[in-house]
């Protein structure tokens, strides 16, 4: 029996190599995708992954990188974002449309790829695959400076709500994950004021296998991810 396969899109040296990691811990081959895959040859080694270069903003190179895997996709998991910082009233229109066509157009590719391909699999039981989505608090609130992200995680998190509604009844689940919070990857350290203030990125990707775990009588489709130590 082949093994289930997890593509991420958008993968760095952060949140994503936690995920390929975790996932490949739970007997997953993996194919990890990213515009510039360069930098990730040693997390491709360490754990057996396929790398595939991708535009996640562009439907012809999304469509590619689903076409071109062969197997039974069992998990996505979109985490590209972009952010244009500045008052509304300076932003440059042209930057925002790209950040918003990466935030969220890019996962609606990724999602509609990843639907296709599950909605003809097989379920295991009962579930034909998990579509997972990073999101942000900015996807809750907008905060000032900030419009342009808040634009793209509003409309990622809609978009992980209606495909939920229409994709679980199918077998699939689909959940967008709030990261409530700064992400301790590499080259980020906490202030000292302020111990254990950012996420694990290692214990987020072990949420994001457990929702892919979970039976599907109590599937989440949406989650809160922050530190203890965070005020909201």
């Amino acid at each position: 029996m082949s093994k289930p396969i997890t593509v991420i899109v958008g993968v760095g040296d952060g949140l994503s190599a936690s995920c390929a990691r975790a996932f490949a811990a739970e007997g997953h081959d993996l194919v990890l995708a990213a515009r510039d895959t360069g930098k990730l040859g040693a997390l491709a080694e360490g754990t057996g992954a396929r790398l595939m270069q991708c535009n996640g903003a562009d439907p012809a190179s999304v469509a590619a990188l689903f076409d071109a895997i062969d197997g039974e996709i069992r998990v996505a998991i979109y985490n590209p974002s972009r952010r244009v910082r500045g008052g509304v009233a300076d932003l440059d229109p042209e930057e925002v449309r790209e950040a918003v066509e990466i935030t969220a157009f890019g996962a609606f590719l990724t999602g509609q790829q990843a639907a296709r391909r599950m909605q003809a699999q097989d379920p295991v039981n009962g579930v034909k695959g998990t579509i997972l989505f990073t999101g942000a608090s900015a996807g809750i609130k907008g905060f000032p400076q900030s419009a342009t992200f808040a634009m793209g995680k509003f409309a990622q998190r809609g978009l992980a709500q209606a495909m939920a509604r229409e994709l679980h009844p199918q077998g699939i689940h689909v959940a967008w994950v709030n990261i409530d919070g700064a992400i301790r990857n590499p080259g980020r350290t906490e202030p000292a004021e302020s111990p254990d203030s950012m996420l694990d990125p290692d214990a987020i990707a072990r949420s994001y296998v457990q929702i892919a775990q979970q039976d599907r009588s109590a599937w989440s489709d949406e989650i809160t991810l922050r530190p203890w130590v965070e005020r909201f």
